[in-house]
């Protein structure tokens, strides 16, 4: 299927492209006018751009039905400043509650029941609920289409000047602990997804190291019908094949012994093998995982 952006609706490229990229973060953001009367909604176009200097960017498109402004935006050009605070599981409802197009002047902390919680360095309050929130000054508003029309986006550039962290989002070590923040993402539709531990895993990055690549793998494993994308990126990652000696040492392994010693062909011992070794790069034993692929000799 293939698809020219140009060739559909707005409405259903929207669809397409929200569903198609996410998870996406949320960013909830409270703005005010020049009478000082606080605006509150959610936006998932966002994210971090840079620490040096600091500075996050969401959007808040015109509306698809019509193409009118929203609120947050004639606010930030009004008042440029804004505060971004970060959507966990325990307000998502909340959350979701605040991005009912109420009129102008309604305050949506109100109508959500949140806390509204002051700033130190501009007058727009955050959300006291959040684990995490950001001041931040609104540095320029790009219009990504200056004919205003339905759903284009407008890119919102705010440098951080504060950050509120409620300490028991921390780890030992004083820093942001991913397993507790359990962080919301938005989905297409009406989906999120939450961060809970059970839904989290790590990837070694290959940052100060440079792995070997799945190109200088041995045919037969990159050929593996047991073996993923996955498990092949992760062998991918080592710096050095192992050598003869250490691969031979494998064999005296209690399990690959057990493999070796039974009674089935050279082909479904191989097999054995690979599923041996895949289970290991699953629970992240890389090394020895490579050596019982790289042992042919049985």
């Amino acid at each position: 299927m293939i698809i020219n952006p140009s060739e559909v609706s707005q409405g259903t490229l929207h669809n397409y492209l929200l569903s198609a990229v996410a998870p996406r973060p949320i960013a909830f953001a409270a703005t005010i006018d020049l009478e000082g009367r606080v605006n509150l909604s959610p936006f998932s176009f966002f994210n971090v751009f840079s620490s040096n200097p600091p500075i996050m960017i969401f959007s808040p498109a015109y509306r698809g039905r019509d193409g009118s402004s929203k609120h947050t935006l004639d606010n930030v050009l009004a008042v440029p400043e804004c505060t971004i605070s970060m959507v966990n599981y325990p307000i998502v409802e909340q959350m979701s509650l605040a991005s009912t197009e109420y009129g102008a002047g309604v305050n949506e902390f109100v109508k959500a029941g949140l806390t509204q919680k002051a700033s130190k360095t501009i007058k727009t309050p955050f959300v006291g609920e959040s684990p995490v929130a950001f001041e931040c000054k609104v540095d320029q508003v790009i219009h990504l289409n200056r004919t205003q029309g339905g759903g284009s986006g407008n890119l919102v550039i705010c440098e951080v000047q504060r950050i509120h962290i409620q300490e028991q989002y921390l780890d030992e070590a004083g820093h942001l602990d991913t397993t507790k923040l359990d962080l919301v993402g938005r989905m297409g539709g009406v989906w999120y997804n939450r961060t809970q531990p059970n839904a989290l895993f790590e990837i070694p990055k290959p940052l100060r190291t440079k792995g070997i690549g799945v190109d200088q793998l041995p045919e037969f494993i990159r050929n593996s019908h047991i073996l993923t994308g996955n498990n092949l990126g992760r062998l991918g990652n080592i710096e050095n094949l192992p050598d003869i000696a250490d691969i031979e040492k494998v064999k005296a392994e209690p399990e690959v012994s057990a493999i070796l010693s039974g009674n089935e062909d050279r082909t479904q011992k191989e097999i054995r093998l690979h599923q041996l070794a895949k289970s290991l790069l699953e629970d992240g034993n890389l090394k020895k995982a490579l050596k019982i692929l790289l042992f042919r000799h049985f």
